[in-house]
């Protein structure tokens, strides 16, 4: 999947390990079946594609980030190096199953093509990602800083955060039927705090505007004092804006 930058596996395990565990709705949703055959579409390290096979699915994993696909390999998963706007399966799959990892691929028409082109008639597509206004304190305090320091902030940001309607209609658009589409407000503990969250995932962003070195750390420190009183509690407890956004979708017989 097309993502700013490419994570550092033990910087994810160690900060982000509330990904995967709060997938566990998700993976409900999908209900995976012993003897299925399952696209986990950007895997990451594969956490929850381990509870895939775990159920008996014949999974295969796929992310764009080679240091996570090796992450996952080196769990004994069977992953591949692959962007999901660009997926080149056809038939043979009985679900499709991604979390926290759509809203890292903006070309959303094609990852739904491809979704449907992978999947047999009858498949499933199931997913939970970033949903509208996802992290937008967060988000919103970063930019307001970066602008403030002088640097070219675009318009729009790399990520998709789409509106529940904006998700069943492009589904639509693309042959399935839309079974659930749900936009999902979750307050998420950050239990390594905020500077982590920033330089585990928006290390990309500041990459991309060409962040000094020498700014970098006082940009996360700065960013850290704006949200703390929104964000941090009075035990010093941070908690992430998270909006997510699920779904379950077929194709049709």
């Amino acid at each position: 999947m097309t993502r700013q930058h490419n994570f550092d596996p033990a910087e994810y395990a160690a900060h982000a390990a509330f990904v995967p565990a709060l997938g566990a709705a998700v993976l409900g949703l999908l209900a995976p079946k012993a003897g299925e055959r399952i696209l986990d579409l950007g895997c990451g390290d594969g956490v929850l594609t381990l509870k895939l096979v775990e159920a008996g699915a014949s999974v295969l994993g796929t992310d764009a980030d080679p240091a996570m696909v090796e992450a996952a390999r080196a769990k004994g998963l069977d992953a591949e190096v692959m962007d999901g706007q660009q997926l080149k399966f056809d038939g043979g799959f009985d679900a499709v199953f991604s979390n926290a990892a759509l809203h890292w691929m903006p070309d959303t028409a094609a990852v739904f093509a491809g979704v449907y082109r992978a999947l047999r008639p009858g498949g499933r597509f199931v997913a939970e990602c970033g949903g509208f206004g996802n992290i937008a304190a967060i988000r919103a305090g970063l930019r307001g800083l970066l602008k403030a320091r002088g640097y070219a902030v675009p318009g729009h940001e790399d990520q998709i955060y789409m509106t529940a309607p904006q998700a069943r209609g492009g589904l639509e658009a693309a042959g399935f039927t839309v079974e659930t589409c749900d936009i999902i407000p979750r307050q998420t503990p950050l239990a390594s705090g905020m500077a982590a969250w920033l330089t585990t995932f928006r290390t990309g962003f500041l990459d991309a505007l060409k962040v000094t070195d020498s700014d970098r750390q006082a940009v996360i420190d700065e960013t850290v004092e704006l949200l703390r009183p929104i964000l941090c509690d009075a035990d010093g407890n941070w908690m992430a804006d998270y909006v997510r956004l699920r779904f379950a979708a077929t194709k049709p017989e």
